[in-house]
């Protein structure tokens, strides 16, 4: 098991990343300041946290559903990337698509984050490239089923 160090920020000691159950795949991530969101505005929500990714490693900062579904907020940049050579705070770009300001208080979940292994890869270039069956269709190229 790859072990990730985390830094909690002064008063910040319950915004450690938590899975909600044991199974679940991504960690809960907690607002570490008070602030309201307002319709159609993106804000830097910080969690209170830094971390120590090993190289070949990422963090994925992904939405959580309900807050989606309930209050028509999202994520500006989603997922967002947290490279293994970043050392400062993980902050979220949070967005309000609803109507109405959406309250944020300290400790509230805000977002989830998935670390995932990177494959080794390789960029080769190249003129020429293998036909498919999808070729080069693209956005809505296959159709309302």
């Amino acid at each position: 098991m790859q072990e990730i160090k985390i830094k909690l920020l002064p008063e910040c000691e319950k915004m450690m990343p938590a899975k909600a159950h044991e199974d679940d795949a991504a960690y809960d991530l907690r607002s570490r300041v008070n602030t309201v969101l307002t319709p159609g505005k993106s804000e830097l929500v910080p969690a209170g946290f830094m971390l120590e990714l090993p190289v070949g490693y990422e963090a994925q900062i992904r939405p959580r559903s309900g807050l989606a579904l309930k209050h028509s907020l999202m994520l500006t940049n989603s997922p967002g990337t947290i490279d293994a050579g970043y050392r400062g705070e993980v902050g979220v770009i949070m967005y309000n698509a609803g109507k109405q300001d959406f309250e944020i208080k300290k400790g509230d979940r805000i977002a989830q984050m998935v670390i995932a292994k990177l494959p080794e890869v390789k960029l080769v270039e190249t003129g020429e490239l293998s036909e498919s069956s999808r070729g080069c269709g693209g956005f809505g190229s296959t159709g309302k089923k």
